[in-house]
């Protein structure tokens, strides 16, 4: 029996030879996986011993010959396939150990050059997975570590079963498809459109206890992107608590992407992916007690998340209210025994994701037999692009809390309404199939709160209704796209209470 070992990841790779070649196999490698082997003692071959013929192109071609790939393709159970390998004096090769070389490592580096990028893409290895990968019944590929000492066990029990191989094969060629992924991604990195076929690289992180419900299989995987970490709670490692849930992930992540779209201290309360509460303040703790405030019932068994490290006076307030999830960059070491102290609670840290993290270039959707695809909703946008359309035009003070209200809407379910006093959230309208009645939801939800509050809509106002209603809740002043055949009804309502009302020019939908 003969393997060809050659691998980049070489975790476990001495231990793994040594137990092949305990069960007579004759190992041939190549490079620095030859080295690692002669160094650790083990008896082992170069891959030219197979060939006859010696690495060229420093090292681009090795493994790329008949005697390799006749040896891992042939058919043990076809008589000419065999007599076609006795002619050609290829001996058979019965097991490949193959991962490859570290494009996306390499990729992730500060300034690293298209040269070292294209050096970095492994051609003889990924053609050697497949081969063995095609060959299954007759040839064991394995490209994960973790799988060593199983295909020992198996071995050394007397042989891999079919559905052992065939599992090893799913695994070769999903293997070789992410790597192929990174490769596509690294190279349209810098193009515009969508390409007419893309693939998108998954990693299991781990299985979930069940889905949104408790009858639905669930498991949570983080996207691989090359050149970097996915942004957002897939890299979040955990401090405290029991396992996370389905729903538990979705709120962590929406929760996470209002707060960290503030540069100021800020804090959100998510309730079903929705902020209930949000709040920006130059003191984290105050930021804290304005976002609880904006629904201090909603807030119970909510998810809340913080764009600062956690200290002990922010933990103190944070800790008279039941949350699910805590996430936030870090945490005061005090701060941290004192939210330990609650049982339930799911503690998260965000890890340092700085010149590492990347946002996806693309925000996909499920749908029954396919995906919509689109390019994420962070446009960069300031007041300065924003027209004035009423008689009166905002205050500073307005102005600033607009500001506030325009970025908090890009983060609630569509038709979203905001209401927004002292740079926090006081009302919420969200996912209601009625612009007007997402009004009605926010100022109830505001009460007295409404009293000279901002508004913030994701779309225009397609009647002028809800901003006659707005007026009438002690709403000031709005903000919102504008573009609405009735734009001058709604301007001419404003105008009679004596409204500001800015358009964007820009809609925050979020379906």
């Amino acid at each position: 029996m003969r393997a060809i070992l050659s691998v980049s990841d070489k975790s476990g790779l001495v231990e793994f030879a040594k137990g092949l070649g305990k069960l007579g196999f004759e190992i041939f490698s190549t490079g620095g996986t030859k080295k690692a082997l002669v160094d650790a003692g083990v008896k082992v071959k170069s891959v030219s011993d197979i060939t006859g013929f010696p690495e060229i192109l420093d090292g681009r071609v090795k493994t790329l010959h008949p005697a390799v790939h006749g040896g891992i393709l042939a058919k043990r159970n076809l008589p000419t396939h065999m007599a076609e390998l006795e002619k050609n004096k290829i001996g058979l090769i019965d097991l490949v150990a193959v991962n490859l070389y570290p494009f996306k490592e390499t990729v992730a580096k500060p300034n690293v050059s298209l040269d070292e990028a294209l050096e970095n893409i492994d051609i003889g290895g990924p053609t050697m997975i497949r081969a063995a990968a095609k060959n299954f019944p007759h040839v064991l590929v394995v490209v994960d570590p973790a799988d060593y000492k199983a295909v020992l066990d198996k071995l050394s029990g007397g042989k891999a079963e079919l559905d052992d191989r065939k599992r090893l094969a799913q695994k070769a060629f999903q293997h070789v498809a992410a790597y192929d992924t990174a490769i596509a991604q690294y190279l349209r990195s810098d193009e515009d459109g969508f390409a007419n076929e893309i693939t998108i690289a998954l990693k299991k992180k781990y299985d979930l206890r069940y889905g949104e419900n408790p009858h639905q299989k669930a498991a949570f995987y983080s996207e691989e992107i090359a050149g970097g970490v996915a942004a957002g709670v897939s890299s979040a490692k955990q401090l405290w608590g029991k396992e996370l849930s389905f729903n538990n992930i979705l709120d962590a992540d929406a929760a996470w992407n209002a707060a960290s779209d503030f540069e100021a201290p800020a804090v959100s309360v998510i309730k079903h992916t929705n902020p209930c509460g949000l709040a920006s303040h130059k003191d984290l703790t105050e930021a804290y007690r304005h976002a609880f405030e904006g629904d201090t019932v909603a807030a119970f068994g909510g998810i809340v998340a913080l764009n600062r490290p956690v200290d002990l006076k922010t933990a103190q307030e944070m800790s008279k209210t039941f949350y699910e999830v805590i996430i936030a960059p870090d945490y005061e070491e005090k701060a941290l025994e004192l939210l330990k102290q609650k049982k339930d609670v799911r503690i998260l840290a965000m890890a340092s994701q700085k010149g590492k993290a990347k946002t996806a270039s693309l925000d996909l959707r499920r749908v029954s037999g396919g995906l919509l695809v689109q390019t994420p909703d962070t446009l960069a946008e300031g007041t300065s692009s924003w027209r004035s359309v009423t008689e009166r035009k905002p205050t500073e003070k307005e102005l600033a809390d607009l500001s506030f209200a325009w970025k908090a809407v890009k983060h609630i379910k569509s038709n979203a309404i905001v209401l927004v006093k002292d740079a926090m959230i006081v009302g919420m309208g969200a996912g209601q199939p009625s612009r007007v009645v997402s009004v009605k939801i926010a100022l109830d939800k505001a009460g007295e709160r409404s009293q000279g509050s901002v508004l913030g809509s994701d779309a225009f106002f397609p009647f002028p209704d809800g901003v006659e209603l707005a007026a009438k809740g002690g709403v000031t002043a709005i903000v919102q796209p504008g573009g609405s055949v009735r734009d001058e009804e709604a301007i001419k309502v404003a105008n009679k209470y004596k409204m500001a009302m800015l358009f964007t020019g820009i809609r925050h939908f979020k379906h």
